[in-house]
């Protein structure tokens, strides 16, 4: 029997956030590196695949002893993430889906006029002193998403652990950057009101607190 936990919560922005979305047919003057929003809604949005990237390379460093391929990863990371590997072929235990910004109503009535806003920046080649500017565009501080996975269980010893892998993920992430330039301080991201619940099958109500105890530890 299948069974399914849904991990929810809130990823709220600290500092200016750019996921980058296509430039390709910018205008002359428009901004260099937009972000990537809703194509309906105009909304900015967090891909999965971006969360799910960046809390793996970060646990792969935890984790790892050298840099190796996602597929020969730490044991743990490929219990969780999966792997492709040929004769080691195994299904992720968790999804992330994507997340469109949920609170842009309340910000317009704290008086912003954009959820984004654009960062001026130069490069300055030290050769030359030519300076090279650019515009980023950044989602604001203060925005929030709404945080989304699902994790299949396989069997409540191996759920504990895996929740384990989950909490150092997000604690490593809110120590680090989601998006780009994180060197220069974008990009700062914290997980709130984490919460559990089966939406598909059973799980034991021990192991369920358990299990929420972990994430109450990011």
């Amino acid at each position: 029997m299948i069974t399914k936990v849904k991990i929810t919560g809130t990823i709220e922005v600290l500092s200016g956030m750019h996921i980058g979305g296509s430039n390709v047919f910018s205008a002359i003057g428009a901004v260099d590196a937009p972000v990537i929003k809703d194509v309906r809604s105009g909304l900015p949005m967090i891909p999965g695949s971006s969360l799910k990237g960046k809390m793996r390379a970060l646990l792969a460093k935890q984790h790892n002893n050298a840099v190796v391929e996602p597929d020969d990863d730490a044991p743990c990371l490929l219990d969780l993430f999966g792997s492709a590997k040929k004769g080691d072929i195994r299904c992720s235990r968790i999804l992330f889906s994507d997340s469109i910004m949920s609170n842009w109503e309340e910000l317009k009535k704290q008086g912003l006029t954009g959820n984004t806003e654009i960062k001026f920046e130069n490069s300055i080649k030290r050769t030359t002193a030519v300076a090279n500017p650019r515009q980023i565009e950044r989602v604001v501080r203060g925005a929030e998403f709404p945080l989304d996975l699902t994790y299949e269980v396989d069997t409540e010893e191996n759920m504990k652990a895996d929740f384990k892998t989950i909490r150092d993920g997000l604690r490593l992430l809110e120590y680090d950057y989601l998006g780009g330039n994180g060197s220069r301080g974008y990009g700062k991201v914290r997980f709130k009101n984490l919460e559990l619940e089966v939406v598909i099958g059973d799980v034991s109500e021990s192991i369920l607190d358990e299990c929420q105890k972990i994430l109450n530890e990011v």
